[in-house]
């Protein structure tokens, strides 16, 4: 096995601009009772079966979790479609098993040493490299691809994303409890993830492709890594698609807050590339990694209701300033790749919260979550009513 860093520059040379390739992973559930369902190679089995589902529903480490991946889109609209099919299908065939699926970043309650790690030899090299780290990470997540043309000009890309990242994670906070209670942060899936894996996070600029090469060609030869999945970082490219790959959100309890995030997110890559290729690398140099992980805190405490650091300015300024700043720089590459983009009033930490401090119980709020997710993701047969 090897990571084949020559035949991964030649497919970025080669790639198109701004398709899209979108991952959402969703929780196994009982219906009944909302726990976790170990039900992962069930459920795999019977999507193989399913012409569409197939090629596309896969795992993610653990057992109580499925993936469904869009496949390469030329446009924002048709990956959009394909997923939408890929849900209708996915909470059908999952709600004729009995079973619920579940979107937010953590199980409100799991206890992580009841999970299991899905026999595969991908994973178990993982259970075997990782040990607590992989068997504590029952988390949920939405990752976006989006192709770019050029290595260097991906690497460039990456560099420059690195300082959205916070701003995108505080959009997407939708983690807000942990072992039966309140995690006091609005995100701790982020916490147990990106705080705890290897290469994982915000990378440091690597300013060309060479630079990158050589460092994971060193990581190869160290035997650190076997294959380019293993660089977990929060935006990283992805060496079989020619994408640059964002992976640094909470998964979505909302279908249509979930595509318009992942709207955002190629519309932060789109006008990234589109800067860069006007102004060049050398317009703007990259945020620090000090100041980057000080913003990624708050954006893990407080999500989009907390304050950020405009390190240029240097001043402290409202997240959600900061978000319809970005919705704002980002118009143009919206509107020439017809994207819509919007950000709701409050996000998925916000209202769970508020529910909770309501009266609500916690299972009372993740029920409604689950059924909120059933209606809003597969409109063609998963039924709200039977969590």
């Amino acid at each position: 096995m090897t990571l084949d860093l020559d035949g991964a520059r030649e497919r970025f040379e080669e790639s198109t601009d701004f398709t899209v390739g979108l991952e959402e992973e969703f929780a196994i559930l009982d219906p009944g009772t909302l726990e976790l369902a170990h039900r992962y190679e069930d459920v795999k089995a019977a999507c193989d079966t399913d012409e569409v589902l197939a090629e596309s529903a896969a795992g993610e480490l653990i057992a109580s979790e499925v993936e469904i991946r869009s496949g390469r889109g030329e446009t924002f609209s048709e990956a959009v479609a394909a997923q939408q099919e890929r849900r209708d299908r996915l909470f059908a065939l999952v709600d004729s098993m009995g079973l619920a699926l579940g979107a937010m970043g953590t199980h409100p309650w799991a206890n992580y040493l009841d999970q299991r790690i899905i026999d595969t030899p991908h994973y178990n090299r993982l259970r075997e490299e990782l040990g607590y780290v992989a068997q504590r990470n029952n988390t949920w997540s939405l990752h976006v691809h989006v192709g770019v043309r050029g290595a260097d000009r991906a690497i460039a890309v990456c560099d420059r994303l690195r300082e959205l990242l916070p701003a995108l994670l505080a959009a997407s906070a939708n983690s807000p409890f942990l072992d039966r209670r309140d995690s006091g942060l609005a995100t701790v899936r982020s916490q147990i993830f990106t705080r705890s894996f290897p290469r994982c996070g915000v990378p440091s600029p690597f300013l060309d492709w060479e630079t990158y090469a050589r460092f994971v060609g060193l990581l190869e030869r160290t035997d650190s890594v076997v294959e380019s999945t293993q660089l977990w970082w929060s935006v990283r490219p992805h060496h079989s698609f020619g994408t640059v790959e964002v992976r640094i959100c909470d998964a979505q309890t909302r279908g249509e807050e979930a595509t318009a995030l992942a709207g955002l997110i190629v519309a932060c890559v789109a006008q990234t590339a589109l800067d860069l290729d006007e102004r060049g690398v050398e317009a703007t140099a990259p945020l620090a990694d000090r100041e980057i992980e000080e913003n990624l805190w708050r954006a893990i405490r407080y999500g989009a209701a907390g304050k950020m650091i405009d390190f240029r300015a240097e001043e402290e300024v409202e997240t959600r300033a900061v978000l319809e700043r970005l919705l704002a720089w980002t118009e143009p590459a919206r509107t020439g790749l017809g994207i819509e983009a919007s950000l709701p009033e409050r996000n998925g930490s916000e209202r769970a919260r508020a529910a909770l401090a309501d009266g609500a119980s916690l299972e009372d709020v993740y029920r409604a979550a689950v059924a909120e997710t059933a209606a809003t993701y597969g409109r063609a047969g998963a039924s709200a009513d039977s969590v």
